[in-house]
């Protein structure tokens, strides 16, 4: 796992205080000496993806985080923030363990598009957590969406309802350090084997993702659309097979791949139509495939 609060310490002893710079994603552009007659072209052809900022992200004590919302969400509903099931103030859930409409006070600090701190946003309860076939939690906020662009001028950022495909251009937005990793979506894995826990068609990244270390929980967020894909959650740091921190793949054949260096993410389209009315989650509801208790 992009281990939180201690590997984010290291990297930063490693890194120095390069290891937190405010970095934004630049907006797609023409490569340079394109002709003047061939950009008109690629911008008919393809939208310009909008450049991804720290709005809407969130940092917690140890990890990384967003405020988002489904499609259906309206404006008078609780907020959530999403992270990683391995960020909980409960320590790791088992495997096979879910966490749902536990009490919680934890506090997260909302950042502005520049990456700025301007107000902390409380939680009311963990509506939900697990690290069994993926690796997310989301709270339920003492605050609703309209409370928050009220006071803050920022929306939650949207949850993607299909599944992403690869080649898609991503960024990571990291709010404990604030600071993005560009890349694309490599590819999928069937299952994802980390010590005890297995996740289930994971996001690979291509290498230019070097997630460290409090990274943990950060939005992966689709460049074209600014919605999100997915949840940072893990890499192979140093090379062993399946055990923690080092990931290993294994296909449909039961095949074992290890690729040092890379970095996964948890798909979140799956549990989109597990949020319901008034953010509440509903494990039953039609199309929901989150883990059950």
């Amino acid at each position: 796992m992009n281990k939180p609060l201690v590997g984010a310490f290291l990297a930063a002893l490693l890194l120095g205080s390069g290891a937190a710079p405010v970095v934004a994603a630049e907006p797609a552009g023409n490569a340079s000496g394109a002709s003047a007659e061939a950009a008109p072209r690629a911008s008919e052809a393809t939208p310009a993806a909008k450049a991804v900022t720290f709005a809407g992200t969130v940092a917690l004590s140890n990890c990384s985080g967003s405020v988002v919302r489904s499609p259906d969400a309206e404006p008078t509903d609780p907020a959530l923030v999403l992270s990683n099931g391995h960020c909980l103030e409960s320590g790791f859930p088992g495997p096979g363990e879910v966490v749902l409409d536990q009490p919680s006070s934890r506090t997260f600090t909302l950042l502005n598009a520049s990456g700025s701190g301007v107000g902390t946003l409380k939680a009311s309860k963990i509506a939900y957590g697990t690290m069994t076939d993926t690796d997310l939690s989301l709270y339920e906020l003492t605050s609703t969406y309209q409370q928050i662009e009220d006071s803050y001028g920022i929306q939650a950022l949207e949850l993607e309802t299909a599944h992403p495909t690869a080649g898609t251009a991503i960024t990571v937005a990291s709010g404990y350090w604030k600071r993005t990793y560009s890349c694309d979506i490599d590819g999928f894995v069937h299952q994802l084997k980390e010590g005890r826990w297995t996740w289930k068609d994971s996001v690979r990244y291509t290498p230019e993702c070097q997630t460290i270390g409090g990274t943990s929980g950060s939005p992966v967020i689709d460049d074209a659309t600014g919605k999100v894909v997915a949840v940072n959650n893990t890499g192979n740091e140093s090379g062993e097979e399946c055990t923690d921190n080092n990931p290993c793949e294994v296909d449909e054949n039961g095949e074992v791949t290890v690729r040092e260096g890379i970095n996964y993410a948890q798909q979140t389209y799956t549990m989109v139509p597990c949020i319901g009315v008034g953010s509440k989650i509903d494990l039953d509801a039609e199309g929901c495939a989150l883990p059950k208790p």
